[in-house]
């Protein structure tokens, strides 16, 4: 482990201390790419003597989305969910311990949404060290990170915490490159870019391919992409969550700073420990996490508009509706009746392809 450690270290440097420019940035994809390799390593551990049982950081998915709370001891994270917990939620005493972490659930708008306390992510949690990776792998989890900073000094602390976050594969508020990337048997490289390109050639695209031992693949480059934006590709295993910085302890700074950090990008300033402005935090929260909530209505009965069945916005047809419910709807289900936005005419028949929209009605026919 140490070793990876080292070489890890030994490329960081290199890579300081080498120029950024046109002749060397073919060396600078290549170091990347052997970094991101070794990266890998770390989180996932050539297979050993397996760890014994017992050392589980896993926590059951439950209600409808779940949202991880990341920050540097004493930012007032722990304030800030049990003050959002306790105001919002359905669950009193839990035990809060900091190695497993179980923490409340908020309904909000009639989501059931989790909050995860994921603690110690960033003393080097992405260079094995601690319990670091099982955090991480939960984090990988989340539908939505909220990165809580303190407002007095925020700026070092969010560089660091997004750098062990990016170290092991989450990339915060992006979107997928747009790469097109299949492997082959035979045929060599075949790059192909729909644009004009400011740092990747064919010669730099070959040698991060090389570096992972693929010589045959199709690479398709649909925007202006970075080394590191292939690397994501290849890798594989990176996931993209949207993110929101909490900006906490504002009833320490002036009205005149506060006007300025409203006009940072994915920003929101609270006070945990007043609970001020946490509506404006949840609004936020909301928007973020794009849920999808369908109300049910029994037949000759008006719409249950307590307990909406509530979907991810990348999975809304008719048929995710079924299967979030019972797996065996589907084999029964006849046609849908939909009252809402997502339909021209209230209600409308349709059939298990239809996408929903938010706060739709639908009425489900069995055969």
């Amino acid at each position: 482990m140490s070793s990876t450690l080292a070489k890890i270290a030994e490329i960081e440097a290199e890579m300081a201390r080498t120029q950024k420019n046109k002749a060397t940035a073919h060396h600078l994809g290549l170091l990347k790419a052997r970094l991101a390799k070794l990266r890998r390593e770390l989180i996932t551990p050539k297979g050993g003597g397996g760890g014994g049982p017992g050392e589980g950081f896993d926590v059951a998915k439950t209600g409808d989305a779940r949202i991880g709370f990341v920050g540097f001891p004493s930012v007032g994270k722990s304030t800030l969910l049990s003050n959002l917990a306790g105001v919002y939620s359905e669950v009193a005493a839990y035990e809060f311990t900091t190695l497993t972490t179980v923490p409340g659930v908020i309904r909000y708008k009639g989501a059931k949404i989790q909050l995860l306390d994921l603690p110690g992510i960033i003393e080097g949690a992405k260079d094995g060290k601690g319990r670091g990776r099982q955090v991480i792998a939960v984090a990988r989890t989340c539908n939505l990170i909220l990165i809580v900073l303190d407002v007095l000094k925020p700026l070092g602390h969010k560089k660091i915490i997004e750098n062990e976050l990016e170290g092991f594969g989450i990339r915060l508020n992006s979107k997928p490159p747009n790469i097109g990337f299949k492997k082959k048997d035979k045929g060599g490289i075949n790059l192909t870019a729909t644009c004009p390109q400011s740092e990747l050639d064919a010669e730099t695209v070959k040698s991060i391919l090389a570096e992972y031992k693929i010589h045959n693949a199709d690479v398709t480059l649909r925007s202006d992409a970075t080394a590191d934006d292939l690397i994501d590709v290849v890798e594989g295993n990176r996931v993209y969550i949207p993110c929101i910085y909490v900006l906490n302890k504002i009833d320490q700074i002036s009205i005149e700073e506060l006007d300025i950090i409203y006009k940072v990008p994915h920003c929101v300033p609270i006070s945990a420990h007043h609970r001020w402005n946490f509506d404006d935090l949840l609004e936020k929260i909301w928007d973020y996490l794009k849920l999808v909530r369908i109300y049910t209505k029994p037949k000759g009965q008006l719409p249950d508009y307590t307990s909406p069945v509530v979907l991810p916005y990348s999975r809304t047809t008719v048929e995710d509706f079924c299967m979030k419910i019972h797996k065996n709807l589907i084999k029964e289900f006849k046609y849908t009746l939909v009252w809402g936005l997502s339909v021209k005419h209230n209600p409308q028949k349709v059939g298990k392809d239809h996408t929903l929209e938010d706060e739709d009605v639908i009425q489900i026919v069995k055969k």
